[in-house]
């Protein structure tokens, strides 16, 4: 029978999985007449398994703060703008193949209870601060996104999905930015020095999203291949279902290449004829670094906001002068960083094109946010008018399209800039799963997109998700995070780089700038 797992994620996510005991599949086929097996995951608790379809799914449980009483009609009406949230609005910016939106559904009470006692000793202490949802009796069913998605899966396939967070892959372009090192540092490279300050992470990353982003495939490579050596929350592999790879919670850390290598060995090199050692490690890694840019460069899914001209990507700066690849071209004298640009159809293009709604910065967004509230403070009563909570309809996603920066001092403008900007963060905070599994040359056909490595060939999927709008009042505390984030570099790390840095970057000042062919 299917294997019960469970694993509990920060943000809301369709994500997999860390082990749960047998007693919590012999629960959920107690109550399913041995015909599902729920698993539970995700922020707000989440449960994967199978169906009496035989699909494999996802359900997913809201959860609260301790004594936050929800009535059923608020957690159903919570639910639903989730759901039309995805399906009205990131559809259109990621494509009908990418985004699964899932519907809702309702299940027996006393089962629901049942699970959540089964599952709390399994909880992250960190997450520990809220409670499932156990009294309406709604989740969200969705699929099980480390399983394909191009076509109905076949049981005795193995499976690989990796999981990444890009994070936002541009840096600034906007004239309201009022301190110069955002114009030239991303904001992840930024935020890593305080999060390892404060104790988040013992080492901070040399991955840069400007580097993933920039379609140049070496750069990529670098990308990708310090998101392995250091995974934090931004990369995970599992391997039928289960987490072989990356952060189970914040430092709990599976980061063994020798030991990834031996997982994937049969999945790069099916006939075993490589030898072992360090020599098969870095071979192995490679192809999977290899297989990754392939999928994420892949186009598989047309979507209506696909050509939405947000700003030009030659506004900003296409690389960051923290980036340890860039900072190795710059040691080494090497006179060009290429930027060779994303394929329009891509899942990172859509993605970098959702993020860059966020035209104004938060600095510029600030005052505009500033403006609503005060009108809602003299009217409260147009919070639903200005559909600041939803409905999440083809009207709100049209408004979405409205790309003028001219401020004519409105409300309107300035409630469009705010919707815009909470896209944006949501898109800098989205997940994409890459599916795998092996096929022989006979059984791939034209349907099913494919990727080659040396000695094996891959049908994949690739899925987007943790895409629940940012909250409206979420944006006092990414005003102030943003002024957190750029102080502590400017005074902890920009100070001690500046007379090396600056002088290296004075000496090849003519040839760095020029990053992009015209």
């Amino acid at each position: 029978g299917p294997s019960c797992q469970r694993r509990e994620g920060k943000a809301a996510d369709v994500r997999a999985l860390t082990g749960v005991p047998a007693k919590e599949k012999q629960l959920a086929d107690e109550q399913n007449n041995n015909e599902d097996c729920l698993l539970p995951e995700g922020r707000m608790n989440e449960h994967t398994g199978k169906l009496r379809t035989k699909r494999c799914v996802v359900l997913r449980f809201l959860k609260f703060p301790p004594n936050q009483n929800k009535t059923s009609e608020e957690i159903l009406h919570h639910l639903q703008n989730i759901v039309d949230f995805g399906k009205h609005v990131m559809k259109q910016f990621f494509g009908e193949n990418y985004v699964h939106h899932g519907e809702i559904i309702q299940l027996p009470l006393d089962f629901v209870r049942q699970l959540c006692l089964k599952i709390q000793p399994e909880r992250p202490e960190s997450r520990c601060d809220k409670d499932m949802d156990t009294l309406s009796g709604y989740a969200m069913c969705l699929p099980n996104l480390t399983r394909l998605q191009t076509y109905r899966f076949v049981e005795h396939r193995p499976i690989l999905c990796i999981e990444i967070k890009p994070k936002c892959g541009f840096i600034p372009f906007s004239s309201h930015v009022s301190q110069e090192i955002k114009h030239k540092v991303c904001r992840y490279c930024m935020h890593q020095h305080l999060k390892v300050a404060n104790g988040k992470w013992k080492r901070p990353s040399k991955y840069c999203p400007l580097d993933l982003f920039s379609g140049n495939k070496q750069r990529m490579h670098f990308a990708l291949k310090s998101l392995l050596q250091e995974a934090q929350n931004n990369l995970k592999i599992f391997k039928n279902g289960e987490l072989i790879y990356g952060c189970k919670d914040d430092q709990d850390c599976v980061s063994d290449w020798n030991e990834l290598a031996h997982q994937l060995k049969p999945f790069f090199f099916p006939s075993n004829g490589l030898v072992s050692g360090p020599h098969c490690t870095r071979t192995i890694i490679k192809e999977l670094i290899h297989v990754i840019t392939m999928t994420l460069l892949s186009s598989t899914d047309a979507c209506r906001a696909g050509d939405m001209k947000t700003v030009p990507i030659s506004q900003g700066r296409s690389y960051c002068e923290a980036s340890a690849f860039n900072r190795e071209l710059v040691r080494n004298g090497k006179h060009k960083l290429e930027s060779s640009g994303l394929p329009r159809g891509c899942l990172l293009y859509k993605a970098l094109q959702a993020q860059m709604l966020d035209m104004l910065d938060i600095e510029g967004l600030y005052p505009l946010y500033s403006r609503v509230e005060q009108y809602l403070e003299e009217f409260p009563e147009e919070r639903s008018t200005l559909q600041i909570d939803g409905p999440y309809n083809e009207a709100f996603y049209e408004k979405l399209l409205d790309l003028s920066t001219e401020d004519d001092g409105t409300v309107a403008f300035a409630l469009t800039k705010v919707q815009q900007y909470r896209i944006a963060m949501t898109a800098k905070d989205c997940s994409i799963m890459i599916a795998l599994s092996p096929c022989l040359q006979d059984e791939c056909s034209e349907q099913r997109p494919v990727v080659l490595t040396s000695k094996s060939r891959f049908t994949f999927s690739v899925s987007v998700l943790d895409l629940d709008l940012k909250p409206y009042d979420s944006i006092p505390h990414q005003y102030k995070l943003d002024g957190k984030i750029v102080n502590y570099y400017l005074k902890n790390v920009q100070a001690k780089d500046d007379p090396v840095m600056s002088s290296l970057f004075k000496e090849n000042e003519d040839c760095t700038l020029v990053l992009h062919k015209v």
